[in-house]
């Protein structure tokens, strides 16, 4: 089985982390193919939405400080982050489709920062999210300081990256950490069952709404503004929104084609 699995299965890509010895935490090879699969997943037509997930237990412990510590010098360490970690978190950045995370146990660290990547994160109860780079004397190096603040704000954000606290599954959901909080044999099924719905909407009206989101976190509201007018000329002159108009007519489920 390979530390890190990319399927794709009726519009639904499934990313992985497939080291449960570890609590999935991962290596310089996988950091590669997570990032490979999130591009693949973005330039793939039949992918419609992007599900990361853990196996046995587990999100993501960060990474295996065993496969890491060899990196020595100071240079190297900035080339691993900048060329190896980043290309994840940029990958998602870049992705404009549905990013779901599916958070079972321990999302840790630079594990943490993957999933406040991701679009909407689900949990299970046992799922605990914590900052803990501070607790070996590090700063968040995959884009917690960033993230995290515009997710709890500043002042919560800044409190759990300096003491990297355990948040527990209730507090990340009362926190808005995640959508919601299921039971560990429920998750899967609940994470499922989103994406099944969101791979079964309008493509490129989910698409640019993705796009409409991100964009507008950094514009004034004018700009927002011209951007939809831009983007909905685009939207109301596909097959798709005329199925959508003739399937709300009919009274009938729409089909859509992702053109």
């Amino acid at each position: 089985m390979a530390d890190l699995e990319y399927t794709v299965d009726d519009g639904i890509a499934t990313i992985l982390l497939n080291r449960p010895h570890r609590k999935n935490a991962f290596t310089l090879a996988m950091l590669d193919d997570w990032a490979e699969a999130l591009r693949s997943a973005r330039a793939d037509p039949a992918v419609r939405v992007v599900l990361v997930t853990g196996a046995g237990g587990a999100f993501c412990a960060g990474v295996d400080l065993d496969d890491f510590a060899e990196i020595g010098s100071t240079l190297a360490r900035q080339e691993v982050l900048t060329q190896r970690v980043h290309r994840v978190a940029a990958a998602a950045l870049e992705l404009d489709k549905p990013l779901i995370a599916a958070v079972d146990g321990v999302a840790v660290g630079a594990g943490m920062d993957m999933a406040l990547a991701c679009d909407i994160r689900l949990a299970s109860g046992r799922a605990r999210f914590s900052e803990a780079y501070v607790r070996v004397g590090l700063i968040p190096g995959d884009g917690g300081a960033h993230l995290l603040p515009r997710i709890v704000g500043q002042a919560r954000a800044l409190e759990l990256l300096w003491t990297g606290r355990f948040v527990e599954a209730d507090e990340a959901l009362q926190l808005g950490l995640v959508l919601s909080v299921h039971s560990p044999e429920a998750l899967a099924e609940e994470a499922t069952r989103l994406c099944r719905r969101l791979a079964d909407g309008p493509p490129v009206a989910i698409r640019a709404i993705k796009r409409l989101v991100r964009v507008g976190e950094h514009v004034d509201f004018r700009t927002s503004l011209a951007m939809v007018a831009a983007e909905q000329a685009v939207v109301q002159s596909t097959e798709d929104s005329a199925e959508a108009m003739a399937a709300f007519r009919e009274k009938r489920q729409p089909r859509f084609v992702g053109a």
